[in-house]
C-alpha cells in the first residue's frame, strides 16, 4: 500500500474499546491490564506481521507500558518501555519462564539455550561460554573475514542488487566456515531452505502438521538439521578443529560440565539460525542507513581506508568508531529480535498491573529505541547519539537492548558485532552503496524483520 495509507492505518492502532485482562485479587491495590482481543481468533496477529514495532509503539503510546491484545486465539501482555522490560527480563521474582518461546519455537530448536530455565539454563550457559571466550571470538574473525574477501569484492555493480539474498548467503557461508569448518555449497542451500522454514513456522497461524503449512515445512528442515549435525558429531568429537561445533563438543567448565551429543545438535541448530539470521537482518539494515546518508558512508570509509590493505584482526575492526556508531543506530532502528516472550508460572505485578499465572508476556524491547524520553528526534538516523557527549544509549539501563537483558542476554553478541563490522568493512573497501530517491524499506515481520523486496541498494565502483 502507499505509505501515506500504512501511516494512516497504523495511527488507527489504538483500541476503541478497552477491556481487562483479569480482574486484580481483591484488596491487592493491583491494576487491571487494558487491552482489547481485536478481530475474532487472529487478533491483531495481522496488524504485527505487517506493521511490526509501529504496531508495539502505537500500543504503548495509548495503552502504557503494560497492555495486551490477541494474537492467534491468545491473550498476549505487551511489556513495553525500559521500566517494563527491566522488570521481565531481571525477573528478580522468578515469576517469568523461557516458556514463552517455548510454546513458539520448540518443535523447531528444542533446547536452544534460549528455551532453557534455572538451572538447566545456568549450566548450559556455563558450558557454552567456553565456546565465546575472547581467544576464541578471536579466532572466529580471523576465519570470517577471508570469507568476505573472496565474496564482497565480486558483487555485481552499476545495477540495483537485491542486498538482502546477498548478505544471507555471505552470511550462511560465515556461519559454515566459522561454526562448522566447511564451505557452502548444494547441501549448504538445503540447510538454509531448513533454517528459513524453521524460523518461519515459529509464527504458523495453523500449528499443525498438514499439506502445504508453513508448521509441516518447519518440521521437514528440523529433521533435516537434526539428520546434519548427527552426522558430522563423530568426526569433530574425535577432532581437533577450532570451529565453534568442535568447541561445544570439547567444551568443559572447571567442574568438568559439557554437552551431550542431543545437547551439542540441539545448540548447533539454535546458534546457526541465531547466528546467521541476526546479522544478516542487522548487516542489510546499516547497507541502507549507510547508502540513505553518504555522509556517514565516507566518514565510516576513510576510518576503513586508513587501516590499510591487510586483513583486520578484532582488535582493528573495533577500533573503526564510525562503523560502531551506524551499526548501533542500525540495531536501534531495525531491532533484529525486536521482541522476545516469556509466560508467568505464577500470579505476579507489573508496574502495579496484575498478570495471573500462565500469561504469556511479549516484551516489546524495540519500543524502548524510540523513546522520546531518551532519544532526540528518535526516529531520525542519527548515531551520533551513541557518541560523547550525548550518550543517549546511557540514559536508561534498557533504553538500548537489541541483544536482550537479564540471565538471557545475548552470548554470541561479541562476534555478531564483529562480523557485522567487518562486513561493512569489506563492503565500503570495494563499492559506494547508493539507494534510489525516496525508498524506504519496508520489513515483513512474520518472524524476524525481513525487507519485504530483498533491499534493492546499488553499488558503484569507488572511482
Amino acid at each position: 500500500m502507499p505509505r501515506e495509507v500504512d501511516r494512516r492505518l497504523v495511527a488507527r492502532i489504538a483500541p476503541p474499546r478497552v477491556v481487562p485482562l483479569a480482574e486484580p485479587p481483591t484488596g491487592s491495590g493491583l491494576l487491571a491490564v487494558p487491552g482489547n482481543a481485536g478481530p475474532p481468533v487472529l487478533g491483531h496477529t495481522l496488524s504485527y506481521i505487517r506493521y511490526g514495532s509501529a504496531f508495539t509503539r502505537a500500543r504503548h503510546a495509548a495503552l502504557g507500558p503494560v497492555s495486551w491484545c490477541g494474537f492467534v486465539g491468545e491473550h498476549v501482555v505487551i511489556a513495553a518501555g525500559p521500566d517494563a522490560t527491566h522488570a521481565v527480563l531481571t525477573n528478580p521474582d522468578k515469576a517469568y519462564s523461557q516458556d514463552g518461546w517455548r510454546f513458539l519455537v520448540d518443535d523447531f530448536f528444542h533446547r536452544g539455550l534460549m528455551l532453557l530455565d534455572g538451572e538447566d539454563h545456568r549450566v548450559h550457559r556455563r558450558v557454552m561460554q567456553e565456546a565465546f571466550t575472547a581467544p576464541r571470538v578471536r579466532g572466529y574473525v580471523d576465519r570470517t573475514v577471508p570469507v568476505l574477501r573472496e565474496q564482497i569484492p565480486t558483487w555485481p555493480r552499476g545495477r540495483e542488487l537485491r542486498i538482502y539474498p546477498e548478505l544471507k548467503r555471505l552470511t550462511l557461508d560465515v556461519a559454515t566456515h566459522v561454526f562448522m569448518d566447511d564451505r557452502s555449497g548444494p547441501e549448504a542451500e538445503q540447510v538454509n531452505r531448513a533454517f528459513m522454514a524453521c524460523v518461519q513456522a515459529a509464527s504458523s497461524i495453523v500449528r499443525r502438521d498438514l499439506p502445504g503449512t508453513r508448521y509441516r515445512a518447519g518440521l521437514r528442515g528440523r529433521a533435516l538439521l537434526e539428520r546434519y549435525f548427527t552426522e558430522a558429531l563423530p568426526a569433530k568429537r574425535a577432532g581437533d578443529g577450532d570451529d565453534l561445533f568442535s568447541a561445544l563438543c570439547r567444551a568443559r567448565t572447571p567442574e568438568g560440565e559439557a554437552f551431550s551429543d542431543a545437547d551439542v545438535v540441539n545448540h548447533m541448530i539454535f546458534l546457526m539460525m541465531a547466528a546467521h539470521d541476526t546479522s544478516t537482518i542487522t548487516s542489510a539494515a546499516a547497507a541502507y542507513y549507510l547508502a540513505a546518508n553518504p555522509e556517514w558512508q565516507e566518514r565510516a570509509r576513510a576510518e576503513s581506508m586508513a587501516l590499510g590493505d591487510a586483513p583486520p584482526d578484532a582488535e582493528a575492526l573495533a577500533s573503526l568508531r564510525t562503523l560502531e556508531l551506524v551499526m548501533k543506530e542500525s540495531l536501534r532502528l531495525a531491532a533484529p529480535v525486536p521482541v522476545v516472550m516469556r509466560r508467568t508460572v505464577s500470579d505476579t505485578a507489573l508496574l502495579g498491573h496484575h498478570l495471573p499465572a500462565g500469561q504469556l508476556v511479549m516484551v516489546a524491547g524495540a519500543v524502548n529505541h524510540f523513546d522520546p524520553a531518551i532519544w532526540t528526534d528518535p526516529d531520525v538516523f542519527d548515531p551520533a547519539r551513541f557518541a560523547e557527549p550525548r550518550n543517549e544509549d546511557r540514559a536508561h539501563r534498557d533504553a538500548w537492548i537489541p541483544f536482550g537483558g537479564g540471565v538471557h542476554k545475548c552470548l554470541g553478541m561479541l562476534f555478531g558485532s564483529l562480523e557485522v563490522t567487518a562486513i561493512l568493512h569489506e563492503l565500503l573497501r570495494h563499492h559506494r552503496i547508493t539507494v534510489r530517491a525516496g525508498y524506504e524499506p519496508r520489513w515483513d515481520n512474520t518472524s524476524l524483520p525481513v525487507p519485504a523486496d530483498g533491499l534493492p541498494l546499488r553499488l558503484e565502483p569507488l572511482s
